[in-house]
């Protein structure tokens, strides 16, 4: 399976967005600094992901989450967290 995932920053409380075929390494990989994009925004938590079994379908869902649209989805989805 491979994951889009959305990690939101407990110290800034911005949204990364992400894909992965294994979700809990990758989780943990962010939160021991070892992505650049997310290491001064550590520590993060998951507040969202989705699976799928195609890799280019996971990678198109990602950029869609990222475009203005995807991030309004998003906040909506999200509002309460």
């Amino acid at each position: 399976m491979y994951y889009v995932y959305i990690l939101k920053s407990i110290k800034d409380s911005k949204l990364y967005i992400g894909h992965t075929k294994n979700l809990t390494n990758r989780i943990k990989q962010h939160n021991q600094g070892l992505v650049e994009a997310t290491q001064k925004r550590r520590p993060l938590k998951i507040v969202y992901y989705e699976a799928s079994n195609i890799l280019e379908d996971a990678i198109r869902r990602e950029a869609s989450l990222k475009t203005g649209f995807g991030r309004a989805y998003l906040k909506r989805r999200l509002q309460n967290i």
